[in-house]
């Protein structure tokens, strides 16, 4: 058996093992039961992924091109100085080729941060590449803020990521300003572009009016933590974009903006979430959720 008739029995293998755990309708989108229904746990309760299957979800026919994506994934983690070694484990595991006879694969045990930079660098063309986006970056900015994240309450989720969000929005003000983005008055636009894109066509004015907000208080200390992942997704993903593309100019600066804003909308309706104009207002402020907390302190 030739190299390319083991891949394709490989691919037909893992298509098999995946169609076990998803609904035909599941197979279709690749929603977020995708990205669980291959994730491992091994004997310390780690959870991990392995590459060969997160290949075949993310609809890369063959290994080579895959390991690619990889390989750029692996530099960037060395960019932002973490340890290789905690994120990509090599691995080995024998096969069935047929007839009865084995063959060893090697293959790559991947954190869900490594996961997150995969497909950060996969083909933006592929619809299932931004579902994986959206996965792998709320939930690793989750498990990044905090490890129980998923057993705060929702005052505490909204603080763990409206923390987050701040400094994420000072890397986009950097980025911006790499960009032309230069004064106040066209950070704000380029903000408004960033909401308008995310929030179906609304400005922070309309976002204001919506939540009926009185004057001086900010709409992002009245989202409550769904709609914060959203904006926070927004953000990191924008600020990645104007690195990564070079993007110069403030009106090319702010159509990436609004691009990636409505992108992120376009995943969270395919996900079947509500839109994040929809979501409700919570009645406590950041600001209150924080004086409550010093108080229990």
């Amino acid at each position: 058996m030739n190299e390319k008739e083991f891949e394709e029995q490989l691919q037909a293998l893992s298509e098999r093992v995946l169609s076990k755990a998803l609904s035909p309708e599941e197979e279709t989108n690749y929603t977020e039961s995708l990205f669980e229904s291959i994730r491992h746990v091994n004997e310390y309760g780690e959870e991990f992924w392995y590459a060969r299957e997160l290949q075949i979800a993310l609809e890369y026919a063959e290994w080579r091109n895959f390991k690619k994506v990889i390989n750029k994934a692996i530099t960037a983690c060395k960019s932002s100085e973490n340890l290789v070694s905690d994120h990509f484990v090599d691995t080995n595991k024998m096969v069935n080729i047929g007839s009865g006879a084995e063959r060893e694969l090697d293959d790559i045990q991947l954190s869900r941060y490594a996961c997150y930079l995969i497909v950060q660098n996969g083909n933006p063309q592929k619809k299932v590449i931004a579902l994986g986006q959206s996965y792998f970056a709320v939930k690793t900015r989750q498990q990044e803020l905090i490890e129980n994240f998923d057993e705060l309450d929702e005052d505490k989720k909204r603080l763990a990521i409206r923390y987050e969000m701040i400094e994420h929005n000072k890397m986009l003000v950097a980025a911006a300003k790499d960009a032309g983005v230069e004064t106040t008055k066209d950070y704000a636009i380029f903000q408004n572009y960033g909401y308008k894109g995310l929030y179906g066509g609304l400005g922070a004015r309309e976002i204001h009016e919506r939540k009926k907000l009185k004057k001086g208080e900010k709409i992002l200390d009245y989202m409550g933590y769904e709609e914060l992942a959203a904006n926070l997704f927004r953000a990191t993903q924008a600020e990645a974009k104007l690195r990564r593309e070079n993007i110069q100019g403030k009106t090319n600066a702010n159509q990436a903006h609004y691009d990636v804003g409505k992108e992120v909308r376009n995943t969270i309706e395919r996900l079947g979430g509500t839109m994040p104009e929809d979501l409700p207002t919570p009645s406590k402020s950041i600001k209150q959720i924080e004086r409550e907390q010093k108080k229990l302190k």
